[in-house]
């Protein structure tokens, strides 16, 4: 039986569409250059074939919300995208109103699709943005100029009622000033959300090669900590405040597909490499994974009509952990009843009181906890703590 607040925290569905035009040196995520052209039809047949798959497997939920990630999902037509979404449709109940995400990449030609997409029924766009200075950008790999991200920016502007961007800071060579700068640049572009990622250097990235070799240096702990303070500040006096670490929006603008994640609702994963959370027959959660090589999950798709590699049943344990690492995310925290409820057990209340007393956490004697602004820069030291 799902808990109701599992139900409460809606049911998402992710889509993952792994190629990329290059790979940043920066990403570690599974995404793919192709150097000839993609078999959209070939891909969409088989994320209908998924999505079915998938449908059987969650009988009776209603559909909250959908993100399409990547990769680079702009990079699809916009028919690949609405054949998706008619499959998402006819596979569930969707209930009205549902957030409709797409990821996209501000260079000239993927702007010209973005009516196209709205027409296909996506209704939120969040674009990869990532500097406003042409220098960092090619650090970063990025294709695109800041002029061209802010014209794309501009054409979302005129086409959706709803979109974010995202930057990247604490970037090599970068002070408190300038990011400041930058910072209230993109605050006045931005209609109600933003997300911004301090730069951290991920294990098998190119950048991870020119770190370990002295090629690349980023901001100390102090200076980033620095970086850290002056997001906050800016973006809390704009009207924007963080909602979950690295989130900030205009009250009511949150990412509600972002806040399934977080508030530890289900959600599907369709595409190669997607993760998926789902509630099993016994009411215990499923951890699911799909093949991550794009021809590869084709190919098992179109012979099985899946691409699952992996479903596993998580104990107790292992969904309490998971439900405190997502929900300390979120400025609002979390119901300790429920990790008791996941775990079969309580959280110390020793840990508590201690980490209430040095100023990280809010929340003693059953109310809910959260992270303070003091907390977040340490937050994987105060979840390992409380979850120890």
């Amino acid at each position: 039986m799902i808990d109701p607040a599992t139900r409460a925290a809606g049911f998402g569905i992710y889509v993952h569409w792994p190629f990329c035009l290059s790979k940043c040196p920066y990403c570690d995520f599974n995404s793919h250059v192709r150097a000839g052209a993609v078999d959209e039809p070939r891909f969409a047949a088989a994320f209908r074939r998924e999505i079915a798959a998938a449908a059987a497997r969650t009988p009776g939920r209603v559909v909250t919300s959908v993100f399409l990630g990547g990769g680079t999902p702009s990079l699809m037509r916009p028919e690949t995208v609405g054949a998706v979404l008619d499959a998402i449709g006819g596979a569930w109940a969707v209930a009205p109103g549902a957030e409709v995400t797409l990821e996209a990449n501000p260079t000239s030609v993927e702007a010209e699709r973005f009516r196209g997409y709205r027409a296909a029924g996506v209704n939120r766009l969040s674009i990869g943005v990532q500097a406003l200075d042409d220098g960092d950008l090619r650090r970063l790999g990025r294709l695109h100029s800041a002029a061209e991200a802010l014209a794309a920016v501009g054409v979302a502007r005129r086409t959706f009622d709803r979109f974010s961007f995202d930057l990247i800071y604490a970037r090599p060579d970068q002070d408190v000033a300038a990011w400041r700068q930058e910072l209230r640049r993109a605050i006045g572009f931005a209609a109600e959300h933003l997300s911004l990622y301090q730069l951290t250097i991920e294990p098998g990235t190119w950048f991870e090669r020119l770190h370990a070799a002295g090629r690349l240096v980023v901001p100390d702990a102090e200076t980033g900590r620095a970086l850290w303070d002056v997001t906050q500040e800016t973006c809390e006096a704009a009207g924007m405040p963080a909602y979950e670490i690295s989130n900030h929006a205009r009250p009511g603008a949150e990412s509600r597909h972002n806040l399934t994640y977080w508030r530890y609702g289900e959600y599907v994963g369709i595409g190669p490499g997607a993760h998926g959370r789902i509630a099993g027959a016994d009411g215990r959660r499923l951890a699911t994974a799909t093949e991550r090589d794009p021809e590869a999950w084709l190919a098992r798709v179109e012979r099985d009509g899946h691409g699952l590699v992996e479903e596993t049943a998580l104990t107790g344990e292992e969904s309490a952990d998971e439900f405190l690492l997502m929900g300390l995310r979120l400025r609002e925290g979390i119901d300790p009843e429920r990790y008791r409820a996941f775990s079969g057990r309580a959280l110390d209340p020793r840990r508590i009181a201690d980490l209430t007393g040095d100023g990280l956490i809010t929340g003693r004697d059953g109310a809910r906890l959260a992270v303070t602004a003091a907390g977040f820069p340490v937050l994987d030291a105060v979840v390992a703590d409380l979850a120890a």
